[in-house]
């Protein structure tokens, strides 16, 4: 399951017919040996030599920034453009793609310019170009940022504007009633199985060509191209959720590139996490935000009168998807859409209210409120191209960068022991997962990620209880990047921390891009204000 901030709910197919929010991660077996094959080193340092090539060159055309195109919704001053990249580092001769950037100036005078702040929102498969509006929106949280840095944002390589991948037709990718992701029989797990090799040969069928180099390492070498293009020395970055695993590839592949690299919500970098036990880490937490947002809902039922304990709260969630199943609603929302919509509260805070709203409505007999919410809109075919490419890119990036569990015995038993304790999310996740079983193009060994010469303190900030990307993550790259510093915001779990008003954490963000000020020890932050009903 992929994890970005996106405005609004984009609902992202699990290839097997799981029905989730685009969202973060996924997961792999255990990681080989770190001793790669010499064949392997041999081909890092071609594509070590290729990223090179393609940044001095970059260097050299620059950028030529114009007004947006009016698609893209990005109004003035916000300029676009684009950036070339070889497909293949390796051959950074061949093959070349265009990525699309944006930009705002700094708000502050020419003294008070530190550079260029680039960002990635996570997914994979997340767009950054909204990046730029936090400007023009006049967000309080980034107005000090603002003043010293250029906001920059980028659309990675097969996202939106960016070569973009498709592994089955939109409208079709959207279709409701998906299947029940929880399986009552070995035939739905058989069906289910069908419909993900059947997507795995959808994404070859349609975008094959990509797929091969459709790698968290490429994009992180995108990365350093765009830097260049941008005529910058070093990267100022921030990322969040996958974001943190594209930071941590960049700052272990270029460590004398990077000046500050703010990472937040972070994926865990180990090898043996990437992508499968990452997921199947995710099921668990995801439980454990999700009883943490019936706690809040039960805490407030003079409000949502669903009940005044956990346990009353998930019995009329149990109701509501029993009754889903047997007669979806509005003949389209069975339980896989419910998921969709459900998963976005433990997922973050800013849902709570909304989702026990809509819950709330449904349960006093009001059925069109969730309907609304749920269904996929037929007629948005716009926001439907962009959900089904942000799934190919998840798919395709997960898939790529590791090597995948390819026995179904091992997903079953895995999926089946997980889901007995923590049914809320593992099936639905287990089924977005799994084209990567039978996926049709090369699968990498996963990146060591750590620290290299010349790597400055990286900031690291993480919420206690994130669904999405669990705690250990942050602990784990706190580990592997020496002189870095962690700000854990306790008692919380909404994903994406540093976008919160929380003046712990915000004001040690803005010192730390500001004045590079890391602070002499780890930081722990109370929370920032639960929602309010």
């Amino acid at each position: 399951m992929r994890g970005t901030r996106p405005k609004r709910r984009v609902t992202a197919l699990g290839s097997a017919g799981a029905l989730v929010t685009a969202t973060l991660i996924a997961g792999a077996v255990a990681a080989p040996s770190a001793n790669a094959s010499a064949g392997t080193r041999h081909g890092q340092d071609r594509e070590a030599r290729g990223a090179a090539v393609a940044a001095a060159r970059a260097a050299k055309a620059g950028i030529d920034w114009q007004d947006c195109p009016a698609d893209w919704n990005l109004a003035k001053p916000i300029q676009c453009g684009y950036v070339t990249v070889p497909l293949d580092y390796a051959k950074p001769h061949g093959k070349q793609i265009k990525l699309a950037v944006d930009r705002i100036g700094n708000t502050g005078t020419k003294g008070e310019r530190q550079g260029a702040l680039l960002y990635n929102p996570g997914g994979p498969g997340g767009s950054g170009l909204r990046f730029p509006a936090r400007v023009t929106s006049k967000n309080p949280v980034w107005a000090n940022a603002a003043k010293a840095y250029d906001f920059v944002g980028f659309d990675p390589r097969g996202v939106g504007k960016s070569a973009p991948i498709s592994c089955v037709d939109p409208q079709e990718f959207v279709k409701a009633p998906k299947m029940d992701p929880v399986p009552d029989s070995e035939a739905d797990k058989l069906a289910q199985r069908k419909l993900a090799r059947e997507y795995a040969e959808g994404c070859h069928d349609r975008s094959g060509a990509m797929l091969p180099h459709m790698t968290t390492p490429n994009t992180a070498r995108d990365l350093d191209v765009i830097r260049a293009a941008l005529g910058e020395k070093k990267l100022n970055f921030l990322g969040v959720s996958y974001g943190t695993y594209l930071g941590a590839v960049y700052g272990t592949l270029f460590p004398g590139h990077v000046r500050r690299m703010v990472v937040d919500s972070v994926v865990n970098p180990s090898r043996d996490k990437i992508w499968y036990q990452a997921n199947l880490d995710q099921d668990v937490a995801f439980e454990g935000r999700w009883k943490d947002w019936q706690d809040w809902v039960a805490a407030n039922d003079a409000t949502y009168h669903l009940g005044t304990t956990r346990a009353a709260v998930q019995e009329k969630w149990l109701q509501l998807r029993a009754s889903a199943k047997k007669n979806p609603l509005g003949g389209v929302v069975g339980p896989a859409e419910l998921i969709s919509f459900f998963q976005s509260a433990p997922y973050y805070d800013s849902s709570w209210a909304p989702v026990a709203s809509v819950f709330s409505k449904y349960v006093a007999g009001d059925t069109q409120a969730l309907v609304d919410a749920a269904a996929p809109d037929l007629a948005d075919t716009a926001g439907n191209a962009s959900a089904e490419n942000g799934n190919a890119v998840y798919t395709a990036v997960e898939c790529a960068d590791a090597k995948w569990p390819t026995s179904w015995r091992t997903w079953d038993r895995d999926n089946t022991r997980l889901h007995k304790d923590h049914p809320f999310m593992t099936w639905a996740n287990a089924w977005m997962n799994l084209p990567c079983a039978t996926w049709p193009a090369k699968q990498r060994t996963p990146l060591n990620v750590k620290s290299g010469k010349g790597l400055p303190g990286v900031l690291i900030v993480q919420s206690e209880h994130d669904a999405a990307t669990p705690y250990e993550g942050a602990v784990e790259l706190h580990k592997r990047f020496k002189g870095s510093r962690l700000i854990t915001e306790k008692d919380a779990g909404s994903h994406g921390v540093t976008g919160l008003v929380n003046p712990c954490v915000n004001e040690r963000v803005d010192s730390y891009l500001l004045t590079g000020e890391l602070g002499r020890r780890d930081v722990t932050c109370a929370p920032h204000a639960k929602p309010k009903p």
